[in-house]
């Protein structure tokens, strides 16, 4: 088995098996960033591509970044669509990081497009992913056995249908967004209000039973913050991304420029 698949195989076993882990994320189209941030040793990488404007071309050359440095990487499209997920998974993407899931049948939609038969519908291809044709044997044998298939539950509709949501075998994590369920509870922005945090809980509570990852991202990066979110029950922790860091050094440094002035 290649390295590709032996580190895609090795991700979904760790999360299957809860271990505490270590996210990046970008949200920056260069591929230098993912290249910097997959030196640091993160356990995997996450794309954004809900809210950034990284195309489908670009989010390639982040895998390839990413795999470059022996980090499985994995991307969340902007849409459930699959003339969004099938391009990505081409590009050779180490699994798919799906938005705003809150129904069982949009999981078994999701698998159907994910997967290839008899799991799913994935229709087959040569491509990046397939090392152009090279190893495409071993890939169509091992996608459905090593792939990453997570969720991310960011409603009050999906916190409630958690556990039907997590029934499906194929769904190897969550990603929690507090930001958007403290919106669908009405209380937007407020991530720490015990209503979120209620919620919060019970969709890491529901992880453990079915033995699925549980992670979400800490926006300000320190060791209280991220001990706190282990403390909270979450196995794994996604360490801010390429945007909050940039943000938060423009932001000290204008304050910094002001009190000069």
């Amino acid at each position: 088995m290649s390295l590709f698949f032996e580190r895609r195989e090795a991700l979904k076993a760790r999360l299957r098996n809860r271990e505490r882990l270590f996210a990046g994320w970008v949200s920056y189209s260069h591929p230098s960033i993912t290249e910097t941030f997959a030196r640091a040793g993160f356990d995997f990488m996450f794309i954004d591509m809900e809210h950034s404007t990284i195309s489908i071309e670009q989010g390639q050359r982040i895998i390839a970044a990413s795999q470059s440095e022996g980090v499985p990487c994995i991307p969340r499209p902007v849409s459930h669509s699959n003339d969004y997920l099938k391009p990505l998974l081409e590009s050779g993407a180490d699994g798919m990081l799906v938005q705003m899931v809150e129904t069982p049948e949009q999981v078994q939609a999701l698998i159907r497009d994910v997967k290839y038969p008899p799991l799913g519908r994935r229709t087959y291809g040569v491509n990046r992913a397939q090392a152009y044709g090279f190893d495409f044997d071993e890939y169509i044998q091992n996608w459905n056995s090593t792939s990453t298939f997570m969720l991310q539950v960011e409603s009050i509709k999906g916190v409630d249908n958690i556990d039907q949501l997590l029934a499906f075998d194929e769904v190897d994590g969550v990603m929690v967004g507090p930001l958007d369920i403290s919106g669908s509870l009405g209380v937007p922005g407020q991530t720490t209000h015990p209503l979120v945090i209620e919620a919060s809980r019970k969709v890491i509570e529901s992880c453990e039973r079915h033995g699925k990852s549980c992670g979400t991202q800490v926006a300000d990066v320190n060791l209280a913050s991220v001990n706190a979110l282990f403390e909270l029950g979450y196995n794994y922790a996604i360490l801010g991304s390429d945007l909050f860091v940039l943000w938060k050094w423009a932001s000290q440094m204008r304050d910094m420029m002001k009190s000069i002035r």
